[in-house]
């Protein structure tokens, strides 16, 4: 791609993106405008409430398409993601344990240390399938087998979470449904303290691998021969998908589609395969399709707010779709 293509593309999606957002803070249950006069009202809705979603909204997206990028490159196969492949089923599982722990020990009002707990304990569960999964596709080079071995994890994880489900009280387990439905509601602008310094260190190594993710995207045997390590590659990457994966999840819940969906997406509409673009379009883009799906869910109810993740498996899944149907479509 010629760097005025990129320019203009990447332009593109800043002024789409910046549209979105201002339209995510306008739209809601009240109309901003109709309060220009109230300034305390105002300063509650907008920066209380609609901005921390807002900007959840642009960190999610993006970090969740970086993380499907990243899967498809090491594994070879468009299909890679962390919701196909299970890693956001054991970010569920843990946070589930993590939830019940919380609860069964009295300490859910001590908020900072809540919300420590329950995304250290779902980094842990994205960062164990991820190393599962591998080191399957390690022993295994078939990328049919690495998907059902992932979708087989999915079942087994969640099998393992209806347990803990189970065995949790009532107030647990409501809260956690509520969390699996997926929401960007409930981030305030503290969380950032949390979620901001993550996602700029993992957007700085990824930018950094750009060199061995070109290289491995060929052939393993080529990149090997260029003098890049491998494994250490390998571990990066895991690291960066079960870092993002277990702090988005923790936050806003499982997020199906956005990891699949937006770096084929990229591809289709982009026609690269060069990670500077790849990386600086997926970031855009998955931010883009997840404020489109947080407005959606507010259009679509004037009294109560939709589930994201029914909004981005909507979005999602016809992309997907579209991929399994056209038999030419080169991942490359």
């Amino acid at each position: 791609m010629k760097k005025n293509q990129f320019i203009f593309y990447v332009s593109l999606l800043i002024v789409i993106l910046g549209l979105l957002m201002i339209a995510d803070l306008m739209i809601g249950s009240v109309n901003v405008f109709s309060i220009l006069n109230n300034s305390q009202l105002l300063d509650t809705i907008l920066y209380t409430i609609r901005l921390p979603k807002v900007l959840t909204c642009v960190l999610a997206g993006s970090a969740l398409a970086l993380c499907g990028l990243l899967m498809q490159t090491l594994f070879r196969n468009p299909l890679a993601g962390p919701y196909a492949l299970g890693v956001s089923s054991g970010a569920s599982l843990f946070v589930a344990i993590a939830t019940m722990l919380l609860t069964s020990i009295q300490i859910s009002g001590l908020y900072f240390f809540g919300k420590s707990m329950i995304t250290l304990f779902s980094m842990v569960g994205a960062f164990l399938v991820t190393l599962i999964i591998l080191m399957i596709s390690k022993k295994n080079k078939s990328s049919v087998t690495v998907l059902l071995v992932g979708i087989m994890l999915s079942q087994i994880l969640g099998a393992l979470q209806s347990l803990v489900e189970f065995m949790s009280s009532s107030n647990a387990l409501k809260t956690f449904v509520i969390w699996g439905m997926g929401s960007v509601s409930s981030t305030t602008l503290s969380d950032m303290v949390i979620i901001v310094p993550i996602y700029v260190s993992s957007i700085f190594v990824a930018y950094l691998m750009v060199k061995s993710l070109n290289a491995i995207l060929l052939n393993e045997n080529y990149a090997a021969n260029l003098g890049i390590n491998i494994s250490m590659l390998r571990i990066k990457v895991i690291l960066i998908t079960a870092i993002l994966v277990g702090v988005i999840t923790a936050f806003c819940g499982p997020i199906a589609f956005i990891g699949i969906s937006v770096p084929i997406a990229s591809r289709l509409l982009f026609k690269t395969s060069h990670h500077t673009h790849q990386i600086t379009f997926c970031l855009l883009l998955g931010a883009c399709v997840m404020v489109f799906a947080d407005l959606i869910c507010q259009l679509l109810s004037a009294h109560m707010m939709l589930p994201i993740n029914t909004v981005t498996t909507l979005i999602g899944s016809p992309v997907v779709m579209y991929l399994l149907f056209k038999s030419k479509f080169n991942a490359q």
